[in-house]
């Protein structure tokens, strides 16, 4: 893809080209130190399977945009945001103890079973998958800075790989730190914010900008429409995991509710219940043993209650503002297109 018209597939299949190919040439320096290290080689390349390419996307145009134009250099450095991600997926289904991701299982259960006849197995490959998630985090800084762009525009957007790590490392905090609390939708929109909105069109848009030169007023416009759509994206992904298709999601519907996590969905549910619904909800939520039957029993109430309308309601609100800073800001017109594009595809899916 280098017209510009966008192509998302096109564009997949190049951040895919790159991903694989370095994280393949990393796993084998890493296994050629000594082969006992090859299932933790094996986790690195698994990690960037699959993916969606969304943050790369956001990247690519956040550079674009400016009017610059198309390069392998740009779709290398744009592939460095898919590293960041994996490395977050890695240590979140770690925290999270999730057994499933994308239908397949995660990080740290392969290594259980690569470990399982050693001593103190749980905790060796919990420590195995800690350490997969932080030397993905570090390849993500090598591939970016070793893209082949100009040192000097690296130079411009090094500075908010800080930003975006303390903002990332802060909402999976605030996460774990409300955890069990009673749910509050202020705060579960603060996590949502730092946790995934921010690093998702945010801060990729705003790295595409600096890369390319990008000025304070187009980066403020990068910020008022990505901040909205991020957390679009994240309210889209609480509504999935407990009323999407599992087979489309890859993930378990029971995982939110199991360990009490401060979703929107839950908060707006609880701010709506009655004392008798919440004393529902309090002996089913957080419970390690909740069955298909307890489930369908606190997807009853969120339905009697209309929160996951009141999510949705949510939702397009966040996106109508997204793309009125869009459609604010005097871009190109292929930009505006491809935008507008991701926009629907960030908001607007089944999985």
């Amino acid at each position: 893809m280098t017209s510009d018209r966008w192509e998302p597939a096109a564009f997949k299949a190049r951040i895919d080209e790159v991903l694989h190919r370095f994280v393949a040439r990393e796993a084998d320096e890493f296994t050629a130190i000594d082969p006992v290290l090859g299932p933790v080689a094996d986790q690195l390349e698994a990690a960037v399977a699959e993916g969606k390419r969304m943050r790369a996307a956001f990247c690519y145009w956040g550079w674009r945009a400016v009017g610059q134009p198309d390069s392998d250099a740009l779709v290398r450095a744009a592939a460095s945001m898919e590293l960041v991600h994996a490395a977050a997926i890695v240590h979140d289904d770690l925290i999270d103890d999730s057994p499933l991701r994308h239908g397949r299982p995660t990080a740290h259960t392969v290594l259980r079973g690569a470990v399982e006849r050693r001593p103190g197995a749980d905790a060796t490959a919990r420590s195995l998958a800690l350490l997969v998630g932080d030397l993905l985090m570090s390849l993500a800084g090598q591939l970016f800075t070793n893209s082949g762009l100009p040192a000097a525009y690296v130079a411009r957007a090094r500075p908010l790989w800080a930003v975006m790590a303390r903002e990332l490392i802060a909402g999976e905090c605030l996460e774990l730190l409300s955890t069990g609390e009673r749910p509050d939708i202020a705060v579960s929109l603060k996590v949502i914010r730092y946790k995934t909105a921010k690093y998702t069109v945010e801060q990729p848009l705003l790295i595409g900008g600096a890369l390319a030169g990008a000025g304070a007023r187009l980066r403020e416009g990068y910020s008022r429409y990505g901040l909205p759509l991020g957390e679009a994206f994240q309210l889209r992904d609480d509504l999935l995991g407990l009323f999407g298709d599992p087979g489309r999601t890859g993930k378990d519907s029971a995982d939110d509710l199991r360990g009490r996590r401060p979703t929107a969905l839950l908060a707006e549910t609880w701010r709506l219940a009655d004392e008798g619904e919440r004393e529902l909800l309090g002996t089913l939520l957080g419970r390690q043993d909740l069955d298909g039957r307890g489930v369908e029993a606190v997807r009853e109430v969120m339905r009697r209650l209309r929160a996951p309308d009141r999510v949705e309601d949510m939702i397009g609100a966040r996106v109508e503002e997204a793309l009125g800073a869009l459609h604010e800001m005097d871009l190109p017109a292929h930009a505006t297109r491809a935008l507008t594009a991701l926009t629907r595809s960030a908001a607007v899916r089944l999985s």
